[in-house]
């Protein structure tokens, strides 16, 4: 089992690594552009409905949710959360992060079909992230290797999940930039300046969390692959 086989953290520490990266940028991007003020004196919320209305979207409501960068849009209640920095703020950072969340909602409006499809294997997914390595080793430990199997697959829904979430996310962080530009938001509506480079570096920080996150994932399937293969040709 992988809790005293070295061979796993040669499988974790590269995705270990790129994840502490691609944390270190959001933060080192947030905390720089939460502290520079927006040229249009707008805060998250309002830079959100502004969004959210030019493209038709008046009953998606945005309402403040706790902590920080827990911002996000739930397709369920079709409702927009914005954490208080974010919502209250008007920060280069906050427009950014609004805009990038108002972008999911509009996705979900015009039936963006990877985000249907994430929403689509969410239930399997968390299922698969969640009971996949316990029947990994139940398989290993009773030495049925069709059973070990299945747990590989079950955890590999976790992977796909992290796959398909990538352009879920770069699409809305490409529909924020476009909608803070034609708005005149950003730099008066030129695609050049600080507050567009701001933005930028928020968003693309962000984007490495879920290239982190999926590389992670991956990495960690590929290990149960050989590990499962291995007691496999073993037996």
């Amino acid at each position: 089992m992988h809790f005293w086989d070295p061979t796993y953290f040669v499988f974790l520490i590269p995705g270990l690594l790129l994840t502490l990266w691609a944390q270190s940028k959001v933060k080192g991007a947030y905390a720089k552009y939460s502290q520079v003020r927006n040229a249009v004196n707008l805060t998250g919320a309002q830079v959100a409905r502004r969004v959210l209305d030019a493209n038709g979207l008046y009953n998606v409501p945005i309402e403040q949710t706790p902590g920080q960068l827990s911002d996000h849009y739930d397709p369920r209640t079709r409702t927009l959360f914005l954490s208080p920095e974010v919502y209250g703020k008007p920060s280069i950072a906050a427009m950014g992060i609004a805009a990038h969340e108002s972008g999911h909602a509009i996705q979900h409006a015009q039936a963006y079909a990877p985000l249907q499809l994430r929403s689509a294997i969410v239930p399997a997914a968390n299922i698969g992230s969640s009971l996949g390595i316990f029947v990994v080793i139940a398989g290993l430990i009773l030495h049925i290797s069709g059973l070990a199997w299945i747990g590989v697959a079950l955890f590999a829904l976790a992977t796909v999940f992290a796959l398909v979430t990538l352009p879920v996310e770069f699409d809305a962080s490409r529909r924020a930039k476009a909608a803070l530009t034609n708005l005149g938001f950003t730099d008066g509506g030129v695609q050049s300046g600080e507050e567009t480079s701001g933005v930028a570096a928020v968003l693309n920080a962000a984007g490495w969390t879920y290239v982190a996150g999926f590389a992670a994932s991956l990495l960690q399937l590929l290990y149960y692959v050989s590990l499962v293969g291995g007691a496999g040709r073993r037996g």
